[in-house]
């Protein structure tokens, strides 16, 4: 037997204001986004932004329904936005930032299992990494691609 570990390395800032410019303005997207959620359920407001290679940026945010599991992450509506309406582009980078009633959280929200992994294809699909960054009120997570947020992805088919 072979004991193995994985180690994710990732930057943690204290606001948005610490990131670079184009970083911080899809944070800004991010946050915007979550003006366009419909949780009346949960109260869990979750905006992403997702940037193209041509300099675009797609939102998305949370979408809930009575028939559960009906609704749907604010993640992949806006990567299946955008890839929609940019199926010739890829996608370069994806922010998210959530809290309850529209207000950020403490902690930065995290994608669920089913998003990493449409993350995972979309990254796959461009050959270049994805970044995510995760922002909260009081920090802000980046990661550089999908794999530092979901090791050992499936990709078996």
């Amino acid at each position: 037997m072979i004991k193995r570990e994985i180690h994710i390395a990732y930057e943690e800032y204290d606001s948005i204001d610490e990131l670079s410019t184009a970083d911080r303005e899809l944070a800004a997207e991010a946050i915007r986004a979550m003006q366009g959620v419909y949780a009346p359920y949960s109260n869990f407001h979750v905006g992403a932004a997702v940037l193209m290679s041509n300099g675009a940026i797609v939102h998305g945010a949370n979408q809930e329904n009575a028939a559960f599991p009906s609704g749907l992450c604010a993640e992949r509506t806006a990567m299946f936005a955008a890839a929609t309406r940019y199926p010739d582009e890829d996608m370069v980078g994806i922010a998210l930032a959530g809290g309850m009633r529209g207000h950020l959280g403490k902690e930065p929200a995290t994608p669920c299992g089913a998003c990493r992994q449409v993350m995972a294809q979309y990254q796959a699909k461009s050959g270049k990494p994805m970044s995510i960054i995760m922002i909260s009120a009081d920090k802000v997570w980046k990661f550089e691609k999908v794999d530092d947020i979901l090791p050992l992805i499936f990709n078996s088919i």
